[in-house]
């Protein structure tokens, strides 16, 4: 008799990463479209009804905009605690809260960038989403099939990203169309590597796959990472080629 010193369960364990891999990935993928399509939905109502975009700003008694209202400053500044909710709260949240505040981010998401319909032109916007669609494919496809570790570029692009957001703070007071113009081509470059290194982070995870509640909760947040890189992508390709009206 033969002895099966050759057998092992290495296929076997290589079949069940590949699974986990596709299961997680379908989950990511499938709440980070149908918070898109929330958040473009959102956008739309407030950009086209005007009983609903005309909550988000005061008027004067000629019926002039004179600033932000207070649904509008919720609208715009609500979205970052529920990130930082979903960040720290994770352990403490079920997973249908969790879903609850992303898709209620989404939203929120949606109604705050339904301004870009006022400032650029509809077919440019339409444009961008198509450019920005084709290169997030692409950074995605290449974060899942490299072999090599993008550890190292990551944490150069979590620096770059600390550096735009204290460069976008000044330029709120310096209103520099120079300096937001190069801020604009840095977030490009940052979001473009930050999506290959999510994807990649993302497909460790799954290779991890112990089957537990906080694992199922995990394909929330990595839609929610890649959510964070596609529509910040989105709008540094909207500042530097969007057409405005």
């Amino acid at each position: 008799m033969e002895t099966p010193f050759r057998k092992t369960n290495l296929d076997n364990i290589q079949s069940a990463t590949i699974v986990n891999e596709r299961s997680l990935f379908a989950s990511v993928f499938t709440w980070m479209f149908v918070a898109l399509g929330l958040t473009t939905v959102c956008s739309l109502v407030f950009a086209y009804v005007p009983e609903f975009g005309n909550l988000l700003f005061k008027f004067d008694e000629t019926g002039a905009r004179v600033g932000t209202s207070i649904i509008g400053w919720v609208v715009m500044l609500a979205p970052l605690g529920l990130v930082l909710l979903m960040n720290f709260a994770f352990n403490k949240l079920s997973f249908l809260a969790l879903m609850g505040i992303f898709f209620g981010f989404s939203a929120l998401m949606g109604i705050s960038l339904s301004s870009i319909f006022l400032v650029y032109r509809l077919d440019s916007i339409g444009v961008v989403f198509a450019s920005t669609c084709a290169l997030f494919g692409v950074m995605a496809v290449a974060g899942y099939t490299t072999k090599a570790d993008l550890t190292k570029m990551g944490s150069l692009l979590m620096i770059g990203l600390i550096g735009i957001v204290i460069a976008s703070l000044i330029n709120m007071f310096m209103r520099s169309d120079t300096m937001g113009y190069i801020i604009s081509i840095i977030s490009v470059v940052v979001f473009t590597g930050l999506t290959a290194y999510d994807v990649q982070k993302i497909k460790a995870l799954a290779q991890a796959n112990d089957g537990s509640a906080d694992f199922k909760k995990m394909g929330i947040m990595g839609a929610l990472t890649l959510y964070l890189d596609f529509i910040n992508l989105f709008l540094s390709l909207l500042r530097l080629f969007g057409k405005r009206d």
